[in-house]
C-alpha cells in the first residue's frame, strides 16, 4: 500500500507542483487580460512616473506544527497593530502541520491555513476606523471619511497558498488593493526524494503599480551535523533555479525570482552555528552574539559567495530563535536533556533578507510568543514604488 502511495504521490507532484509549478491567483479572465491591453496601450502614449514610498510588514514564524490553540488567539503584538498600521503584510508561515508521513503524502489540511487566515484578518482589521465607521453609516448619516496616511484602515487577503506545512499569506489595504496587478504563486518541493514539499518554497509575485515583488517563504533541510548545511545550500540552489511563474501572453511580466524589481526571502532557513555544543550554549547564555555570529553557516555560505550573492539581511541583534521547549524560555541543550530527548542547539535559523535596490529595511527583530519552539522574526521596510502620474490607476484584480 505506501509504495504505491508514495509513488502515486511523487508523481502527482512532479507533474503538477514541480515541473510547471507555477498558477496565477485568480485565475486570468478575459475581462483582466483586456484591461491589461488597454493599460498597456495608454503607458506606451504617456510615461510620466514618480516614486512613492509604501511600509511592508513581513514575518516568518515556524509554528512547530501547533495550531493556534484557540480561535480568539490575538495576534496584534506579533503583527504590531496596536502602535503602527503598514500598506502591506506578507507573512510566512512552516510547519502548520506536524511534517508526518500523513500529511507529506496525504491531502493538504486546509482548515488550519484557514484558521491563520482568519486570525490574521481579525487581528488587522480588529481596531480599524473604518470598519466602525461604516457599521455607523447604515443607521445614519452618510459619512465619508478621505483615507489619510498614518489612519488605521482595513486590509484584504489578496493571495494565501499552502503547500504541506508552508503557508504564504499576503494581506493589503483595501484603498490600494486596485494597484496590485498579476498576483501568482509558485511551488518547488525539496523535501523527500528532492521534490516533495515537506521542505521547499512558496513564492508569490505580484505588481503594485508598476514595480514588480516576489516574496520567497522557505523551510530548508534540517540537521544540525557537520555537513548539513550543504543540504540547505542545495535547497537554495533548486528554489532559485526551478521557481518560474507562469508567464501572461502580450505581458512584460517577471517570470524568474530575479527578474523582480523587489525580492523578499524569509523563513526557517535551518542555518546553525558551527561551534562545538558545550561552546555554543555557554556564549548564549553570555548573550555574546557577536563570536557566535561569526560562526554562523548562513553568514559564512554569503560571505565565501556559495549562496545568496547579492543579497543583504540587517544586523542580528536579538537572541537565538531556535530552538526552545514550548511554552518556555529555556533553549534545548541550556539545561539537562530528558533520557532519548534529541540534540539540539540554540541558532538562528529563522531569517528575513532581501535582493534588488529600493528597499530599505527599519527594523530587524523577534517576537517573544511561546506556541511552538522557535520565536518568530519580523521586519519592517520602506520600499519604493513606481507610479504612473498620469494613468488612473487599474482595478482590482
Amino acid at each position: 500500500m505506501w509504495p504505491r502511495l508514495v509513488a502515486s504521490k511523487l508523481l502527482h507532484r512532479l507533474s503538477s507542483s514541480n515541473s510547471s509549478s507555477a498558477a496565477d491567483f485568480p485565475s486570468t479572465t478575459t475581462a483582466t487580460s483586456n484591461w491589461d491591453e488597454i493599460i498597456n496601450l495608454q503607458r506606451s502614449c504617456n510615461d510620466g512616473k514618480e516614486t512613492r514610498n509604501y511600509k511592508l510588514f513581513a514575518s516568518t514564524w515556524n509554528v512547530g506544527g501547533m495550531a493556534p490553540p484557540s480561535d480568539d488567539l490575538n495576534l496584534e503584538d506579533w503583527l504590531h497593530t496596536r502602535n503602527e498600521s503598514y500598506d502591506i503584510y506578507v507573512l510566512g508561515f512552516q510547519e502548520i502541520v506536524p511534517l508526518s508521513a500523513k500529511n507529506v503524502f496525504g491531502p493538504e489540511k486546509t482548515r488550519v491555513a484557514a484558521k491563520w487566515n482568519s486570525l490574521i484578518g481579525a487581528a488587522l482589521n480588529r481596531s480599524s476606523p473604518f470598519s466602525e465607521d461604516r457599521r455607523e453609516a447604515k443607521v445614519g448619516e452618510q459619512r465619508v471619511h478621505p483615507v489619510g496616511e498614518g489612519t488605521a484602515r482595513s486590509f484584504h487577503c489578496i493571495l494565501s497558498k499552502q503547500m504541506v506545512g508552508i503557508l504564504v499569506s499576503v494581506w493589503v489595504r483595501a484603498d490600494i488593493r486596485r494597484c496590485i496587478r498579476h498576483a501568482g504563486v509558485c511551488c518547488v518541493g525539496c523535501g523527500f526524494m528532492g521534490c516533495l514539499g515537506n521542505k521547499g518554497s512558496i513564492s508569490v509575485r505580484f505588481c503594485f503599480h508598476e514595480t514588480s515583488f516576489c516574496v520567497v517563504c522557505c523551510h530548508l533541510a534540517s540537521g544540525g551535523k557537520e555537513g548539513d548545511e550543504l543540504h540547505r545550500n542545495s535547497d537554495v540552489m533548486e528554489i532559485f533555479s526551478r521557481t518560474c511563474f507562469l508567464p501572461r501572453p502580450s505581458l512584460d511580466l517577471p517570470t524568474k525570482i530575479f527578474d523582480h524589481d523587489r525580492v523578499i526571502l524569509l523563513g526557517d532557513l535551518n542555518y546553525r552555528i558551527s561551534l562545538p555544543e558545550a561552546t555554543t550554549v555557554s556564549l548564549v547564555e553570555q548573550k555574546n552574539w557577536n563570536v557566535l555570529l561569526e560562526k554562523d553557516q548562513l553568514r559564512t555560505a554569503v560571505s565565501v559567495g556559495r549562496v545568496f550573492d547579492g543579497w543583504h539581511e540587517g544586523a542580528v541583534t536579538f537572541s537565538p530563535t531556535y530552538k526552545y521547549y514550548p511554552n518556555s524560555d529555556e533553549y534545548y541543550g541550556c539545561i539537562q536533556r530528558k533520557k532519548g530527548e534529541k540534540r539540539r542547539v540554540p541558532a538562528w535559523c529563522d531569517r528575513i533578507m532581501w535582493h534588488g535596490n529600493g528597499i530599505k529595511q527599519k527594523l530587524y527583530e523577534r517576537c517573544e510568543s511561546k506556541l511552538s519552539d522557535h520565536r518568530p522574526v519580523r521586519s519592517i521596510f520602506d520600499v519604493e514604488v513606481e507610479v504612473v502620474t498620469s494613468l488612473t490607476s487599474p482595478r482590482s484584480f
